[in-house]
């Protein structure tokens, strides 16, 4: 019986996203607000899209790098939540081996972007407030689409090793991944073999990469700090930081708690399953949604754009 059992999980052709473990009976509920979340990310990653687009006073690196950071949201995002609701609405819970992966790759690998766009994005505002005179010069548009395709091609290839990692083991154990969507974690957590090099790569991802990311915001928000007090007045001091808030509201959003996701994941284990892939779905969906909202509000020019495009509508 127990060989007949290994044979049918043996690499499986699907594998079953059970939801949220334990909290199966209140799913309809708990779409809500994802959906919710997931609504205003896609309307308001696609406001600031069209927003930069119309407005030619917008065509600058700041906003071409926000451009970057709205359709990786919309990638991110789009890659969970579909399958997610058709989990929760529909209790549609397969999903196909290579899908799976595929998911995995996407969230991943923009994850990874994301993080990458964030660092970028403070090292145009360092550049903006510490050399104003040079900012120009330095970030041209040719910089800036070198500096954006090295931020893709890092996120693609430093995903690859997780797919070709998870794709070799054999899945002996279940079929059955305690998460909403296909988390790396989760569906590695399944093979009846030695993964320990999995693991230990997605550490390296997460120390090694966001990690040395988080420094490098850090330094230079440091810069930016210095340069901010050496201003001669309050109000220009406050003015100035007025233009990274958006910024450090994103970085915020994304870091802290995926940072807190990967650990609770790997080192939690006495905190509850669902409490895990809460934490996991609200680090996913959260930054998606408060990016279009930091920056549509804190940014004058898309503020101002944003009510000339309602004002000419309502005329």
């Amino acid at each position: 019986m127990s060989d007949s059992n290994t044979t049918d999980f043996t690499n499986p052709s699907t594998f079953i996203l059970l939801g949220i473990p334990g909290l199966e009976a209140a799913h309809v509920w708990i779409s809500i607000p994802f959906c919710t979340m997931y609504t205003i990310a896609i309307r308001g990653n696609f406001t600031i899209l069209i927003v930069v687009k119309r407005e030619p006073s917008l065509h600058v690196p700041m906003y071409y790098f926000l451009c970057m950071l709205a359709v990786t949201d919309l990638v991110l995002s789009t890659s969970m939540v579909p399958k997610m609701l058709t989990v929760f609405w529909f209790n549609l819970r397969e999903i196909n081996f290579g899908a799976c992966f595929t998911q995995m790759y996407f969230i991943h690998c923009f994850s990874v972007i994301e993080s990458g766009i964030l660092v970028v994005m403070g090292f145009d505002r360092y550049v903006a407030i510490c050399d104003p005179l040079r900012y120009s010069t330095i970030l041209t548009n040719p910089v800036v689409a070198k500096i954006s395709l090295a931020v893709v091609l890092r996120g693609c290839m430093l995903t690859l090793p997780y797919i070709l990692l998870a794709r070799q083991w054999p899945y002996c154990k279940t079929n059955i991944i305690p998460h909403t969507h296909c988390s790396h974690i989760a569906v590695v957590n399944l093979a009846c073999a030695d993964t320990r090099i999995s693991s230990y790569y997605g550490l390296f991802v997460l120390f090694g990469v966001k990690g040395v990311d988080m420094f490098f915001v850090a330094l230079s928000y440091t810069q930016i700090l210095r340069a901010i007090f050496r201003l001669p007045t309050k109000n220009a001091r406050l003015k100035t930081f007025g233009t990274c808030s958006s910024h450090l509201c994103s970085i915020l959003a994304f870091f802290l708690p995926g940072l807190f996701s990967s650990i609770t994941y790997r080192f939690g284990q006495n905190v509850a399953l669902h409490v895990r892939v809460l934490i996991t779905n609200v680090y996913l969906l959260v930054p998606p949604m408060l990016n279009p909202i930091v920056y549509g509000v804190r940014t004058k020019q898309i503020r101002d754009r944003l009510l000339q495009l309602f004002t000419h509508k309502d005329i």
